[in-house]
């Protein structure tokens, strides 16, 4: 059975993290209008200095990747659901404090208890913050070319 999904791509850790639900919010410089499912499209290139930190290399090895040649890339990596798209209205660097608005809605990520969210997005004023649920990981990864922006993918 064939079909198609909007996919974005990623590029390593930052797809890994978001397969294995360990980073709810994709960031970005530009808003989303789109709402529904959505294919994590893991890059062909990886951010080593990210790969290297270690905050990401402790989350990547509790998930079982030992080293950055172990992140798959060029490939769909796991389905979730593009629920929110937040602008991100202020971030204190001194306190790691962000608060992240759509509509009237609002969110706000601490220190104390989003550390890791905060380390794994680049949340300066004005971006966005796509906030992803649901997500599967698929078991293998589905090999396939990415592109820049949303885009379709066909399984």
């Amino acid at each position: 059975m064939k079909g198609e999904m909007k996919a974005i791509t990623i590029k390593q850790p930052w797809a890994t993290l978001i397969a294995v639900g360990e980073k709810k919010f994709e960031t970005r410089s530009w808003p989303v209008r789109y709402r529904g499912q959505i294919a994590i499209h893991a890059g062909k290139t990886a951010d080593m200095s990210a790969c290297n930190s270690k905050p990401i290399r402790r989350v990547l090895a509790k998930h079982g990747y030992g080293s950055p040649a172990d992140l798959p890339t060029g490939a769909v990596i796991a389905v979730g659901e593009l629920a929110a798209c937040y602008q991100i209205q202020s971030f204190s660097e001194e306190k790691q404090d962000v608060i992240l608005v759509h509509d009237d809605e609002f969110v706000h990520l601490s220190a104390e208890r989003d550390a890791l969210e905060i380390c794994f997005g680049d949340y300066s004023e004005g971006r966005y913050a796509w906030e992803i649920r649901g997500l599967n990981k698929l078991i293998l990864p589905a090999p396939c070319k990415g592109k820049l922006g949303l885009w379709s993918w066909t399984y």
